[in-house]
């Protein structure tokens, strides 16, 4: 380690190079390792304001001369920095929100502004190591990528960044990659494993079960898309701490059974059944029963063009009586717009969300004791955190459950799946 970071621990390559290395060396050895990896690219969730401290942390690296040795992305702020005004922010929060912004960008980091980084062109190739934040773009990366991260801590990827080192423990070695947990779906109907809402479903089970091991699903047909295997990871890493997963037939490290495992025996095997999967969907509803939703939040991860596509689709020239908050990144939505389709999304009662969401920003009208508030979201990972970050209750549904019942004005959902 004392090689790889000597020129920056003495300073030659600055104050904030240096300060990034002495946070690098002493966490690797906190994980017991004294071997670095060399990282091809590093993804940012420091960057999120969470308070004055993180702020002033990246103005000192700024302050220091810091600059980014890896090509570098950054995720979620807490700003929408196309749409003045969506963030119900404090004087003081804004300002500090800002510099925050000012801060990154100063450091040499691409304005991304995404939780999903592998839609906005940075996809690091099969084997690559890489210093990712943010958890399920950490396991899209390992998972869908098959590139080499561990789900790294606030502060610690911007460290990763600034010298292009990683501690070299986790998912970065062979050994910690093979699957020990399976998942068995074989005997779940095709039509439930055709639903998009099935994907975050099976996630949020796969995750509350593993905890932090690498699960195997097998039983899917394959090749699953990319926004089912986003939304599965999403989950995963939502209701666990899944950082890694092999799905059989649609992961590269998993064209079968046996390659997911290392050829070994698994520790454990779960057998997925129909009332499994009900009990784990319905645990992504915490409203009442009796409740009607008065939003829809979709986009967490971040939406795609494909899942826009189906949300046009769906609204089919219909105009909402509740508000359907669509959150995805500045590239997408700004395709969107120069194709002439934001604007019809915007009619129809969608409001975009760019560089941030509802669950990390104060974006949605805030929810009191006298009037508790119900969101209806497609995404297991809006439905895991949007009780505790925004106060709201969550009702979950297909994206088609939730355009039918945004255009209602009331809850609509088609059980015919689950049943």
């Amino acid at each position: 380690m004392e090689t790889d970071l000597a020129p920056h621990l003495a300073g030659a390559r600055g104050p904030a190079a240096a300060t990034a290395a002495r946070i690098l060396a002493e966490t690797a050895r906190l994980l017991g390792t004294d071997s670095l990896v060399p990282v091809a690219s590093a993804h940012i969730d420091g960057c999120l304001f969470h308070g004055d401290a993180g702020v002033l942390f990246a103005e000192t690296l700024v302050a220091g001369g810091g600059q980014v040795a890896v090509p570098t992305t950054l995720n979620v702020g807490a700003l929408d920095l196309i749409h003045a005004g969506r963030v119900r922010f404090a004087a003081h929060q804004q300002r500090m929100a800002e510099r925050m912004v000012a801060a990154y960008e100063a450091l040499g980091c691409r304005p991304t502004w995404t939780c999903a980084p592998y839609q906005a062109g940075h996809r690091p190739g099969l084997g690559d190591h890489v210093a990712w934040g943010e958890s399920n773009a950490v396991a899209f990366a390992n998972s869908v990528l098959g590139a080499r991260t561990n789900r790294l801590g606030d502060f610690l990827d911007i460290c990763c960044a600034l010298t292009g080192f990683a501690p070299e423990t986790g998912l970065h070695l062979d050994r910690n990659r093979i699957g020990r947990f399976v998942f068995d779906v074989t005997g779940l109907s095709e039509r439930l494993k055709a639903e998009e809402a099935f994907y975050p479903v099976l996630g949020s089970l796969v995750g509350s079960l593993c905890g932090e091991a690498v699960p195997v699903v097998v039983g899917l047909p394959p090749g699953v898309d990319e926004d089912r295997l986003k939304a599965f990871g999403a989950a995963a890493a939502s209701s666990g701490a899944v950082a890694l997963f092999h799905i059989v037939g649609s992961t590269p490290e998993a064209p079968s059974l046996a390659a997911a495992l290392g050829r070994a025996e698994p520790a454990e095997r779960v057998v997925v059944t129909p009332a499994l999967v009900r009990d784990a969907r319905d645990r992504l509803t915490t409203a009442d029963r009796a409740a009607e939703p008065d939003a829809i939040a979709i986009g967490s991860p971040h939406l795609s063009f494909e899942e826009l596509a189906a949300l046009e689709r769906g609204l089919a020239g219909r105009r909402t009586r509740l508000p359907i908050y669509a959150c995805t990144s500045r590239f997408v939505w700004q395709v969107l717009q120069e194709e002439g389709r934001a604007e019809a999304l915007e009619a129809a009662g969608v409001v975009p969300i760019v560089d941030t969401c509802v669950v990390v920003a104060p974006i949605l009208p805030e929810a009191t004791f006298d009037r508790p508030k119900v969101l209806m979201t497609n995404s297991g990972k809006f439905a895991h955190y949007a009780p505790g970050n925004t106060g709201w209750a969550t009702v979950y549904g297909s994206l088609d459950d939730c355009v039918e019942t945004a255009v209602a004005g009331r809850l609509v959902r088609d059980e015919g799946a689950w049943a």
